[in-house]
């Protein structure tokens, strides 16, 4: 596991600020957008933490042995399923962290990672925060999986009541701050 310290910083913070443009623009303008219609003329984007490579890491999936299947609760006091296939070991700000991979049991190809951390209710949502990890386009060469809290967003749920969005499993609740991705949403 490792920050990637070969990248350019200057473009990396380039790339995910732009990232960050193109989710306002669909946010103020596309009709499936979260933000309620009636904010959307006051909407001048997410607020965000300023881009960080020192929370991108390139690090293996640990793969559980056999996956557990775990009911999570949602917002709206429903429940959906997914299996815990795996986890991720970082260190964040000299601490080391263990953060849970999920998997919805119909996608093979997404690791959902969701977080709460000792931002959240603060700083960010306090229901927390989620990465949404794809292969192939979040792995690298060697196989090893882009853990990028620079792009830590809200679920829908933070902008409007009328969302179900799972909350974040308690083995994800971190005891660091993730100073990275979305901040808590003012609308």
């Amino acid at each position: 596991m490792s920050t990637d310290t070969d990248i350019d910083a200057e473009a990396y913070a380039e790339r995910v600020r732009d990232d960050r443009r193109k989710k306002d623009e669909f946010f103020a303008e596309h009709p499936r957008s979260p933000i309620p219609q009636a904010a959307r003329s006051d909407f001048a984007g997410l607020r965000y933490f300023d881009p960080d490579p020192e929370y991108r890491f390139e690090t293996p999936l640990h793969e559980h042995d056999d996956p557990e299947r775990i009911t999570v609760e949602t917002t709206q006091d429903g429940v959906r399923e997914y299996d815990n296939v795996g986890e991720f070991r970082i260190t964040v700000g000299g601490e080391d962290v263990t953060v849970q991979a999920f998997q919805s049991p119909d996608d093979f190809d997404r690791l959902w990672v969701p977080f709460r951390d000792a931002t959240s209710g603060e700083e960010t949502y306090p229901a927390g925060r989620y990465l949404d990890l794809e292969d192939p386009d979040d792995r690298t060469a060697d196989g090893d999986w882009v853990l990028d809290f620079n792009e830590a967003y809200n679920p829908y749920c933070a902008y409007a009541e009328a969302y179900e969005c799972p909350l974040v499993p308690m083995d994800n609740w971190l005891d660091v701050s993730i100073r990275a991705g979305e901040l808590l949403p003012e609308l």
